[in-house]
């Protein structure tokens, strides 16, 4: 089994920044792709931001010039650097890791469970 633990949400004002950090355990062989998903009530998860193994990054138009994700592949983790958020930025931020699984020679999916970032205006 693997699992994805978030960290680092809260409440912040407007313009300020906060680091979210995502650590997988468990029986990892690898991870390819991993990346943060926001999600806010009513509406669907949509993509942040996406990293590769070899440090090939994707953003999210929304956040483009204003979030970083990283990850430390030595510690199986992804982290995401917010700066001047926006209180349209409020939701509940999920990891997600593609982990190889060496016995069906496939990557799987695995998400965390999220962590709740409120911006107050």
């Amino acid at each position: 089994q693997v699992q994805l633990v978030e960290s680092g949400g809260g409440l912040v004002q407007t313009g300020g920044s906060l680091r979210l950090s995502c650590a997988a355990s468990g029986r990892i062989f690898s991870i390819s792709a991993m990346g943060w998903y926001r999600q806010t009530p009513g509406k669907q998860r949509e993509l942040v931001a996406s990293i590769t193994r070899g440090g090939s990054t994707n953003y999210a138009d929304a956040v483009k010039g204003r979030f970083t994700i990283s990850r430390d592949n030595a510690k199986n983790t992804v982290y995401l650097q917010m700066n001047s958020l926006k209180p349209e930025d409020t939701a509940v931020y999920y990891c997600n890791a593609d982990v190889w699984n060496a016995v069906l020679e496939v990557g799987m999916p695995y998400w965390g469970k999220g962590t709740l970032v409120t911006v107050s205006s």
